[in-house]
């Protein structure tokens, strides 16, 4: 299937920003095919980011864009999702953004299950701010704020937004680059909150101070951890340590944010 991809990407803004080696051309490739596949209008879809390397994506895709303040993407976009239920949402950001100080928002995104889909590009760091540990930088890897090794034990990003409430979670990674846009497209179509992780890599910030040799190794690093989730049902306990699973992880049916809310204001006498 051929895709457009000129359709959606905003004149003037390549080539991007991103290093050599970075995944995030990666993921917004398959965004953009996510986006063809579904047909969406970009008059009626909102790409909504804060502050770091991945949420500079929305510069370079042609649609309603909105780059918000660090770790408040979630809360800028519930506003426009509440202001105009009609219109396609999409976060994307990292996992610093979403998960660290965007946390708190992130979570009672999940709880409330408004319609959206956030895409948390998860590289275990904060890459475009200083290099520092995130939430989800593995235990005794290294960071500028780290330099002896990361004490901390790292969030499992699926499992919190599951915890949290979405109603969809999924996983893939950066190498599988073909899985990415199919992910993203059935997050999408869910009605409920989405949640869609895509573990990438990092080779500036997160490589270099971590001793990984090259993009290659990085990228087979991610080829090695991932395991499809029909896959894991078939694996021990012991064949799944340090393993991550891949694929839809999540996916229920429970009542939408703004519905709620509407029937809220028709109680109360609508908008009189």
């Amino acid at each position: 299937m051929a895709f457009d991809y000129e359709k959606f990407i905003r004149p003037g803004k390549l080539p991007h920003i991103w290093c050599p080696g970075c995944g995030h051309g990666i993921v917004m490739k398959g965004l953009i095919r996510a986006m063809d596949t579904l047909n969406l209008v970009k008059e009626e879809t909102a790409i909504v980011s804060g502050i770091g390397c991945a949420s500079r994506l929305p510069g370079y895709i042609d649609c309603c864009t909105l780059h918000t303040a660090h770790g408040r993407a979630a809360a800028f976009a519930t506003g426009v999702k509440m202001a105009k239920p009609e219109m396609n949402v999409i976060l994307v950001g990292g996992d610093g953004d979403g998960t660290a100080i965007g946390g708190n928002h992130f979570i009672h995104a999940c709880r409330r299950n408004i319609n959206m889909t956030y895409i948390i590009l998860n590289n275990y760091i904060y890459g475009m701010t200083g290099g520092q540990f995130s939430p989800c930088t593995p235990t005794g890897h290294k960071a500028s704020t780290t330099p002896y090794g990361n004490p901390d034990p790292g969030f499992d990003i699926a499992k919190l937004a599951i915890g949290a409430g979405a109603s969809f979670v999924a996983r893939g990674t950066a190498f599988h680059a073909n899985q990415i846009d199919k992910l993203i497209t059935e997050a999408i179509q869910h009605k409920g909150f989405s949640v869609v992780e895509i573990l990438d890599d990092c080779p500036t910030t997160y490589g270099r101070r971590n001793k990984y040799k090259s993009v290659i190794e990085m990228m087979n690093r991610l080829k090695e951890v991932a395991v499809p989730v029909k896959a894991a049902e078939k694996m021990t306990a012991e064949q799944l340590q340090g393993k991550v699973l891949t694929g839809v992880l999540h996916k229920v049916e429970r009542p939408e944010y703004c519905e709620e809310y509407a029937k809220v204001i028709e109680r109360a006498g609508g908008n009189k």
